[in-house]
This record gives C-alpha cells, structure tokens and sequence, in this order.
C-alpha cells in the first residue's frame, strides 16, 4: 500500500489511528439513535457506510483519498463494531445479557486469527485494492442481509422498556460519579491493554528474550485470551463484570511487578504472558458487561456510547505512546507506568463494587 500511494509506512499504519479517533467522537452522537432507534436500523446504515469505506480505499491513488477511506471506516465502526454489538445483545437478551456478549467475544477473540491468513492471500492473489473490493462485497452480500433478515424484525428501542425514560433525558448516564469511575477504570485498563498488545513481543525481547523464543511466546498470548474469555462465559451466571474486572484488574500488575523482579528468566516471562493473556482477556469481557450492572437498556445503550470516545482515543494513542517509553527510558519505566494505571483501575473497581445495586441490575446505582 505505502509503494502504491507513495507514503511512508508511518503514515499507512496511522489509518488505523484515524479509525479508532474517528469511532471515539461519532460515539456519543450515536446514542440518540441507539436510543431512539435500536441497534439494528443503526448497524444496517453502518454497513452500508462501512462498504463505502473500503470502495473508497480501493479507488484511492494518493494520501487524501486513503485518510478519506478510514474515516468513512471510523464513522461506520462506531455504529457497527464492538459497542454497537453489545447494545444490540443487551436489547436481544435483557438479563442475559453478559453471557450473550461472552460467547460473542469467544468467536471475535478468533477474528485476528482468521482473517489475517485470509486478507494476506487475497492480498497476494489480487492485490489490495481488490482485497478491499471483497469486503465491500461481503459487507453488503453477507453482513447486511444478516442484520436485515436474520435479526428480529422488531427489537424494542431502548428508550420504549418498562421505565419510560423520557427521551430528552435518555442520553444521559445517571448516576454520574458512578458512570466516570466506570469510564476511568475501563479507560485506564484499556491504556495499558492496547498499549501492550502493539508492543507485546518488542517487550519480550527487551527483557531478554530471543527473537524466535519472544514470537513463539507472543503467539500464545491469542489463546490464553481466549481461555479466559471462555473461563468467563462458563462461569458468566456466577460473577458480574465487576468481579471479572477485579480478577483481571489484580492480575495484570501482579504480572508486570513478576516481570519486573524476574530479572528475564524464562519461567517468570511464561507466568507473565499467562497472567497478562488471563487478566487482558478477562478485562476486554468486563470493558462490555461492567456497564449492565448499573444500567438498565436505555441507560447501557447511552452509557457505552459514552465510554467509548475515551476508550478509543485512547486505544489510538496508546501504542505510540508505550512504544516511546519502551526505546526511549526501557522496559522498567513502562512496566511501571502499565502498573500505575492498572492499581489505579483496580482501585476505582473496588470502589464501584460499594455501589453494586442491591437487588438486580436495573436498579439505580447510589
């Protein structure tokens, strides 16, 4: 891509960038039409928005045309992908709600693993223009027609549930100490969670691991998320998405301090990479289902919404950021820095567990 557009390879990965800003700020935006609409009509236009990203990708010849493509990406991210997602289950399956989106995360946490084989051969077969072509084509062929005809018919906008929230205040998180301990300890978990996975076999090798030995223990990290995703779902009528934050939020410090004191022996960069894999895991189930314990249908459907301009800007800015402090001041600082966010955010979700509500989840938080 970078030959073909004449830019500097920098500049092709920052795309990826420019998705994650643009879903963070057309995020709360969208609350009114999750609310109002439903997540269905809202990922049915986004498809279609998506599809036209990816034609606009393909018929790109330079940087303004490349830049275009992504934000069109972005803007139909926010209204397709993760939080669009679990808006959608949460007015599909109610109380059901954490289990519906673990066994969701169980299929994503595979998507890399799937697709990336896929896009590299299409990619050497047809080139990349034409790689984007074919998701185009998927989108409109397989995705859309699955929203249309697949999902219900008539979901219940949000905003029409048994409370009657009215609609000038539905886009409103209550409880608003509540929802920006939700928010920071979400955001912090996120920053050293997306931070890490750029970087993740750069550490590695930082903390004397070789080359082949850093990849072969990278390439088990997939897995062990996914366990823990598993472990998660099993388990998802035992536990919220506060005591599976906790866990996770426990586990990830006291992995860094281990790689901190190892000094690079193998044995404790193995412990590492399964705490962190089984707490990174863990907390990408608890970023979805920490919200249900507070908030009711229209309340989840804003509250995501909200969280999630934080949670990608910050998934932008992450990985340049733990990337200059690992080759500028090594890896010790930024373990450290990783540790400070996560005892913070394990600190906010301790707090938050006082405010769990008494009886059931559509209660209000105090």
């Amino acid at each position: 891509m970078a030959d073909d557009l004449k830019m500097g390879i920098p500049s092709v990965f920052a795309g990826g960038s420019v998705l994650f800003v643009v879903m963070g700020l057309w995020a709360p935006f969208l609350a009114r039409a999750f609310t109002r609409f439903g997540a269905r009509r809202v990922m049915i236009g986004g498809t279609i928005v998506a599809a036209l990203g990816f034609l606009l990708l393909a018929s790109c010849r330079g940087p303004l045309g490349y830049f275009a493509g992504w934000v069109t990406l972005g803007t139909a991210g926010s209204a397709t992908l993760t939080t669009a997602a679990y808006i959608m289950l949460n007015e599909l399956a109610g109380s059901n709600a954490k289990r519906a989106i673990g066994a969701l995360m169980l299929l994503t946490g595979l998507a890399s693993s799937i697709f990336w084989p896929i896009a590299s051969l299409l990619a050497k077969a047809f080139g990349w223009q034409t790689t984007c072509e074919i998701y185009a084509a998927m989108l409109m062929l397989i995705s859309l027609p699955l929203y249309v005809f697949g999902l219900p018919a008539k979901t219940t906008p949000p905003n029409q549930n048994l409370r009657g929230i009215a609609d000038a205040r539905v886009n409103e998180p209550t409880h608003k100490s509540t929802f920006y301990l939700i928010a920071a300890a979400i955001t912090l978990n996120a920053f050293v969670t997306f931070g890490f996975s750029a970087i993740f076999i750069e550490l590695l090798k930082a903390v004397g691991l070789p080359g082949a030995q850093a990849v072969a223990f990278g390439s088990a990290l997939g897995v062990i998320q996914v366990g823990a995703r598993a472990v998660d779902f099993l388990g998802g009528g035992k536990w919220d998405g506060i005591s599976t934050g906790i866990f996770a939020g426990i586990a990830l410090p006291v992995a860094m301090i281990l790689l901190i004191v190892s000094n690079g022996s193998h044995s404790a960069v193995a412990i590492f990479v399964v705490l962190y894999g089984l707490g990174s895991g863990a907390l990408a189930v608890a970023r979805a289902t920490i919200p249900l314990v507070f908030y009711d249908k229209a309340e989840y459907a804003s509250a995501a919404s909200r969280i999630a301009l934080p949670l990608n800007v910050i998934s932008a800015a992450s990985p340049p950021l733990f990337i200059a402090l690992l080759t500028r001041f090594g890896n010790g600082v930024l373990l450290e820095v990783a540790i400070l966010c996560s005892g913070t955010a394990l600190v906010l979700l301790l707090l938050l567990t006082r405010r769990r509500p008494a009886l059931d989840n559509t209660a209000p938080a105090a």
